[in-house]
């Protein structure tokens, strides 16, 4: 793999699993990282062991996302590598789903992305480098039953990242798509006995993405699928 060059993270949509994963993942690359979510207090502790800073956002919001990368430049400078970590889901029988809350999804899920690409491209521009890095799911292939909403947003985001990636890969960009197909593993969520490594860990996952941002231009991966050894596909 060649020597990564990237120096300042962000990751937007931070809680306790995949993105804490990500945030230890790369300081331990050497990363500075910047941690965003709407309530940064929650994020405080994360921040503080990672050596990084948490910042308020709500990734829908427009102006909250340019004020984000302004203030980070402001601490760190340009962020170049930028992972987009949010999503929200509301599930249910189609013709019972409301409305605001399908919204809800498809603005979390897929406009924030756009919001948060958007501004990350502008700085990755003139400098012909950087990485963006969004996480997809299941629902990014493959619609569910009573899950419209999600495989909506989902499928979005995906489009957006193949749009990227051929539009900026030329100029210097490096944009993925990481499906994660299957369940997460957490305190709360333990695989069974008799099947070890049924979950996918977040350690795991992380790594992936740091491979990801490994990788030589010659042969860059623009997605990724990740499940574990159980899942059906």
């Amino acid at each position: 793999m060649a020597e990564m060059s990237y120096r300042t993270a962000l990751i937007v949509g931070v809680g306790a699993g995949l993105s804490a994963a990500l945030a230890r993942t790369f300081t331990g690359a050497g990363m500075k990282v910047a941690l965003a979510a709407r309530r940064a207090a929650n994020l405080a502790a994360l921040a503080k062991e990672v050596g990084g800073k948490a910042f308020a956002c709500d990734a829908t919001k427009r102006a909250e996302v340019e004020k984000l990368f302004v203030d980070i430049e402001a601490h760190f400078g340009a962020p170049d590598v930028v992972a987009y970590n949010a999503s929200y889901r509301t599930r249910g029988p189609f013709v019972e789903l409301d409305p605001a809350e399908v919204e809800k999804s498809l603005m979390v899920s897929a406009f924030g992305g756009f919001l948060v690409a958007q501004e990350a491209v502008k700085r990755m521009l003139p400098r012909a480098q950087g990485a963006i890095l969004f996480t997809g799911a299941s629902a990014s292939v493959k619609g569910y039953a009573q899950s419209a909403p999600f495989a909506m947003g989902k499928f979005a985001l995906r489009g957006l990242a193949q749009s990227l990636a051929r539009e900026f890969s030329p100029q210097g960009i490096h944009v993925a798509h990481v499906v994660i197909d299957g369940g997460i593993r957490s305190a709360g969520r333990t695989p069974p006995a008799d099947k070890p490594d049924s979950m996918l860990d977040p350690d795991a996952i992380a790594q992936t993405y740091l491979d990801i941002l490994r990788q030589p231009r010659s042969a860059w991966a623009w997605e990724i699928e990740l499940r574990p050894w159980v899942e059906r596909f």
